[in-house]
């Protein structure tokens, strides 16, 4: 017997309700075996040992632990040493992008959606600005949310949804948010927002305020019921 393929992400979401479009950034709008995070973990790590004078292995248990506490290294580092977040931000998204390419799918994908499109990242505005234009998607977006615009609050956190929401004018009842952290997603769905969890492992997630799973972003837009389509 012919062993049937593994379904890898959910087809045919119903979005019809949906008007804008936020979308994390770093393994959401790219696949993560592209490692570009990897790269930035990578530079974090560096950071954070000349930053605390700690061992190579012990600041990189440091950074993992900074990140599950605060959602991101830096909001570690503010807390509980002096560094400079400019050059913070600089140095660690100065990596190089060779990796990402323009994807014909992915373009076609977000060129159905229906209504403004947002990118909504933890990383620098400058790092987001190289992503989108690496991938060829730049022209597709109307704005982007970075963590200078959220006063360096990483999400999850309540004040920096709230002023992203706000920036963009964005009714969270008419808005799906796409994002590979799950935890990222509980606080969108308890404001209203339509979820969907991003990433290889998406399908296993059985969380209640994940609405919908892409472990492949293209074919899940592609086949999205969007409004205005024919019935």
């Amino acid at each position: 017997m012919t062993a049937q393929p593994v379904e890898t992400t959910e087809l045919g979401a119903d979005l019809r309700h949906v008007r804008a479009w936020v979308f994390d950034l770093d393994d959401t709008l790219y696949p993560p075996e592209r490692q570009v995070l990897k790269l930035v973990a990578a530079r974090i790590g560096e950071f954070m040992a000349r930053a605390t004078g700690l061992p190579p292995e012990e600041a990189r248990a440091l950074q993992r632990r900074y990140l599950m506490d605060h959602g991101a290294a830096l909001g570690g580092l503010m807390q509980d040493y002096t560094i400079d977040p400019v050059a913070f931000l600089a140095e660690v998204h100065d990596v190089p992008l060779d990796a990402l390419e323009p994807s014909e799918g992915l373009r076609a994908g977000l060129s159905r959606l229906q209504g403004p499109r947002y990118v909504f990242t933890n990383g620098s505005r400058r790092h987001g600005e190289r992503v989108l234009e690496k991938l060829g998607i730049a022209d597709l977006f109307d704005g982007l949310f970075g963590i200078e615009d959220a006063e360096l609050r990483p999400k999850p956190h309540p004040l920096t949804f709230d002023r992203m929401l706000a920036r963009f004018g964005l009714n969270p009842r008419c808005t799906a948010f796409f994002e590979d952290t799950e935890r990222n997603l509980e606080l969108a769905k308890s404001l209203g927002m339509t979820t969907i969890l991003v990433g290889p492992t998406a399908l296993n997630s059985t969380a209640p305020f994940v609405d919908f799973r892409a472990a492949s972003l293209p074919p899940f837009l592609a086949t999205a019921h969007l409004a205005g389509d024919p019935a």
